[in-house]
Parts: structure tokens; sequence; C-alpha cells
């Protein structure tokens, strides 16, 4: 599965979901986690916050979970009907610290949280080849 981090050095978990100026994309498995990508969003000057919110789902699109610092109870609602689960997680958060502890719950039995979203991400992928982050 994909995980996107809310970050502004693609080392910590270190902003809230409007203001990240960019996500570390990682491709998380039971054997371990590697860098997709850093998806930086470009720079709008007089952006609305839904023009915010609509661009950096546009950037996680793909992604399962998200890790951030914040976030907005609108953006919540509309990251979590995208069905990408968000993640609040410590300011500074180091991302190698947030993928290991996955890692080791994907090995083991994952919470109720994580079982059921890998549970969905199989639904998506056995129902047209490959999950793809454009769900409903």
């Amino acid at each position: 599965m994909k995980v996107a981090f809310a970050t502004d050095d693609g080392n910590r978990v270190n902003a809230h979901f409007g203001q990240s100026p960019m996500f570390a994309v990682y491709n998380v498995t039971k054997s371990g986690a590697t860098l997709v990508e850093l998806r930086k969003l470009p720079a709008v000057l007089n952006q609305d916050e839904a023009g915010k919110i609509d661009s950096r789902l546009d950037t996680v699109s793909d992604c399962t979970l998200i890790f951030i610092m914040q976030i907005g109870a609108s953006a919540a609602a509309r990251v979590t009907r995208r069905k990408i689960m968000p993640v609040k997680v410590p300011f500074g958060s180091p991302i190698d610290d947030q993928l290991k502890r996955l890692v080791e719950m994907l090995q083991g039995k994952p919470p109720m949280w994580l079982a059921k979203v890998l549970r969905a991400e199989e639904a998506g992928e056995s129902e047209g080849g490959e999950a793809n982050g454009t769900h409903g």
C-alpha cells in the first residue's frame, strides 16, 4: 500500500495537511518500506481553503494512509471520503520510525483500524485489477 507523510523536509512528519509543502510517499509491505517519491505542491498565491485541500487530495489520491501533524475537520471528512485514512502523529515524528511501526503492525496482528483499511484496499484491487485511488 502507498502511504503519504506531510512534511517540509522529507524526514519528519512536521506539517499540517492544509499547509504541507510536500508529501513523502512510500510503498509499504510486510517486508519493508521504500520511498516512491517526494511530491511537492506548487505554490499558489491567494488559493482558498477548498483549493488547498483539493490540491493536496489530488497529490495523495493513490495513498491508503496519510500521516499528518494536524488536519481540520472539513479536510478530514474529505480525505476519508476518498478512502484515505488520516493518521495524526506528534510534531516532528521521524518518518522512518512511523514506517518501522507500520511494517511491524503489518507483520503481526494489525490493529482494527489498519485491518479495516487493508480489507478495503484488497476489495478495491480485486474489483478492478489494481487499486488506483479513484474510488467513488
